[in-house]
């Protein structure tokens, strides 16, 4: 049996890959010199330090969509992460692009996301909103608080007690441009970019059948015309146009019909869902709930652990902003309870 050096596997990336995929052994290199590894390239090694954060574990315990779902089938955050890496690894490998690179920006994606999916963020903008004295008055305007910047901030800054993780700048990249206005630099990053969307358009679907709130047939119909009846039949659909369609173009693209048609889907979602009032009553409890805790932090600064005042530099809004950010659901309700409810309710 013979060993797979980092050496030989970054040669066989020259002789496997297409010329656009991004070459491990190419990399603009970290902004901190290491020694190579032995078995690992380098895109490999940002995965696996992706892997074994404190952030990756917590976000098993953040919610997708459904804050008080009942049931263990419901999506997390961490599950959804795996679901865009999956999707994302599949669209790499058919165009001959790294896979590597495309698993650790799919699996670090989504680090800085708040407690409670989106709601979480959009309780942090406006939270930063009263506390800077800029005006926030609805989701319609622009976030103070990104998830994907944070994101990068998370790997660059607040893990490893402060020191960052010291990623390559491709894996950096797509992290913080998988959503927004910016695309990212590699085909990889924008690979993540659109399976991010594909993952989520569809398993949110999936969670909104279970909780009760859809029905398939709800769906429009000229969306199962062009993506097909069910489930898998889209995500198949989507893939394969994605694959064909950058293909063609030497970029990563959809076909407009196939784009325009998740597009609807998505904007089903958000009239149906995430709009519903099951979501919504929730969605008001956790706006509630981060803002009390939020404002209590920013009234008992010294109250916040010190490993994120540490990394402030002496910014307390960024220290609660971190603090805040980083709580799982269920420490976040814990904590609530604890600051805020009186002792002889918690019997």
């Amino acid at each position: 049996m013979r060993i797979i050096y980092r050496e030989d596997q970054e040669e066989r990336e020259h002789v496997v890959l297409s010329d656009e995929a991004a070459y491990a052994d190419e990399s603009e290199g970290r902004a901190r010199s290491t020694e190579p590894d032995i078995l690992r390239n380098d895109y490999q090694r940002d995965r696996d330090k992706i892997l074994h954060t404190k952030s990756f574990r917590r976000l098993s315990h953040k919610t997708q969509v459904f804050l008080a779902a009942e049931g263990d089938h419901f999506r997390t955050r961490l599950t959804h992460t795996l679901e865009v890496s999956q999707i994302a690894r599949t669209i790499a490998r058919a165009l001959g692009l790294n896979e590597d690179l495309t698993e650790a920006i799919a699996l670090g994606h989504d680090l800085g996301h708040t407690p409670f999916g989106h709601t979480g963020e959009e309780a942090l903008s406006i939270c930063l909103a009263r506390h800077t004295g800029v005006s926030y008055e609805g989701p319609d305007n622009p976030l103070l608080y990104h998830h994907n910047v944070q994101s990068l901030r998370v790997v660059e800054v607040i893990e490893n007690g402060g020191k960052g993780l010291n990623l390559t700048p491709e894996v950096r990249d797509g992290i913080v441009c998988h959503t927004g206005d910016e695309r990212a630099e590699t085909l990889e990053g924008r690979i993540v970019a659109t399976a991010d969307r594909i993952a989520y358009v569809n398993h949110d679907i999936d969670d909104a059948i279970r909780a009760g709130v859809l029905r398939e047939s709800d769906l429009p119909d000229s969306t199962h015309e062009v993506l097909g009846p069910d489930h898998s039949s889209r995500i198949q659909t989507l893939v394969l146009d994605m694959v064909k369609t950058s293909a063609d173009r030497d970029d990563i693209a959809m076909s407009e019909q196939v784009w325009d048609a998740m597009s609807e889907l998505r904007s089903f979602l958000f009239e149906r869902v995430y709009m519903a009032p099951v979501v919504m009553a929730e969605v008001r409890k956790a706006m509630h709930l981060i803002g009390d805790v939020f404002d209590y932090y920013v009234e008992h600064i010294d109250e916040v652990p010190d490993e994120y005042r540490a990394i402030s530099g002496g910014d307390d809004l960024r220290a609660v902003t971190d603090y805040v950010a980083g709580m799982t659901d269920r420490y976040a309700k814990s904590l609530y309870q604890e600051l805020f409810v009186p002792q002889s309710l918690h019997r």
